[in-house]
C-alpha cells in the first residue's frame, strides 16, 4: 500500500477565473475536466496560432476544451500546435476531434508514436496494485491506440517545444515509455503530466475530493516502477518553484519541492505497490 505524504493546501497555486480555468502564471492556465487536467500555454487574447494545448482530456472532452480556448484566446482561435506528455485514454480522449477540426500538428515523444498512430496498444492495466475503485475498475479503461498519424510529429531532437519558446521536454518514461514533462527555467514551472501526480488516483474517494498530496505515477497504469523512480528524481533535481500534473491542483513553494524530494529520496517504499502483476 502506497504512502501518503500530504501537501498543504494553502501551497495551492493560481488565480481560477469565472470560466473554471486557473491561471498559475501571466501565460500559463489548467482545468480539471471530470478526472484530468489539460493545460493551456499562451497569453489571454493571444489568437489563432499563438497557444499550445497541452494534453486533450478524456472522450467527450472536446467541446470543454474549445470553450476554455474560446474564452482565453478568442473565438475560432485555433493553437499553433497540440503538445502530448504521454498518450492514455484520459490524455488523448479529445485528441483526434480536436486535431481533424483544428488541423494542427500533434507533438510527442518518438517512443509515444505507436500509441497515437493506431499500431499499438498499451498494456493492460493492473488492478492489483490497490488504492480503491479506480484501481479494481482500471481494466476496463482503454488501452487501444488512437490514430492521429496525419498530424502526428515527432518533439524535436533539441529539446524545443513548439509554439512554447522558453520551454523544453524532458523525457520522463515510466508511467509510459515515452511520456515526457516540460520545463521553463526562467520561472521554474513545470508541467509533470503523469510523471507524479498531486493528488491520489486509485481511490474514487480521493479522486473525489481531490486532496493534496504528492504521489507517484498512477500505480495501475504505470508498467515500469524503476524507469518512474529514476523520472522523479530528475524531476526533483530541477527544484520546480511551482508544479502542474495530469491530476491534483497545482502547488507551488518549499513545502512542495520537500514533498517531492521525499518521493523522489524515498520513492520503492512510498509509491511502488506491493502487490503488483
Amino acid at each position: 500500500m502506497a504512502i501518503q505524504i500530504p501537501l498543504d493546501p494553502t501551497d495551492q497555486t493560481g488565480t481560477e477565473g469565472p470560466d473554471g480555468l486557473v491561471s498559475i502564471a501571466p501565460d500559463l492556465a489548467w482545468q480539471r475536466l471530470k478526472i484530468v487536467n489539460v493545460v493551456l500555454f499562451g497569453h489571454p487574447s493571444a489568437g489563432a496560432g499563438n497557444w499550445v494545448l497541452i494534453d486533450a482530456g478524456l472522450a467527450g472532452s472536446a467541446q470543454s476544451i474549445r470553450e476554455l480556448a474560446s474564452n482565453r484566446f478568442g473565438q475560432d482561435a485555433p493553437p499553433a500546435a497540440i503538445v502530448l506528455t504521454h498518450g492514455h485514454f484520459d490524455h488523448v480522449g479529445a485528441l483526434e476531434t480536436l486535431a481533424r477540426d483544428w488541423d494542427v500538428p500533434v507533438y510527442a515523444h518518438p517512443l509515444e508514436h505507436p500509441y497515437l498512430d493506431g499500431s499499438t496498444s498499451y498494456p493492460p492495466a493492473d488492478p492489483w496494485v490497490g488504492g480503491g475503485a479506480m484501481a479494481l475498475l482500471s481494466p476496463l479503461y482503454p488501452t487501444s491506440p488512437v490514430d492521429v498519424g496525419p498530424h502526428l510529429r515527432a518533439l524535436p531532437a533539441d529539446g524545443s517545444l513548439p509554439g512554447m519558446p522558453g520551454w523544453r521536454w524532458i523525457h520522463t518514461p515510466g508511467h509510459t515509455p515515452g511520456h515526457v514533462s516540460l520545463w521553463r527555467e526562467a520561472d521554474r514551472t513545470l508541467v509533470a503530466g503523469d510523471a507524479f501526480i498531486t493528488t491520489g488516483q486509485e481511490s474514487a474517494y480521493e479522486v473525489a475530493v481531490q486532496s493534496p498530496e504528492m504521489h507517484g505515477p498512477p500505480r495501475y497504469f504505470t508498467p515500469d516502477w524503476p524507469q518512474a523512480g529514476r523520472s522523479v528524481r530528475l524531476l526533483a533535481g530541477l527544484e520546480p518553484e511551482r508544479v502542474v500534473c495530469g491530476h491534483g491542483h497545482a502547488m507551488q513553494g518549499p513545502r512542495m519541492r520537500a514533498a517531492l524530494h521525499e518521493l523522489a529520496d524515498d520513492f520503492e517504499r512510498i509509491a511502488v505497490p506491493s502487490n503488483r502483476r
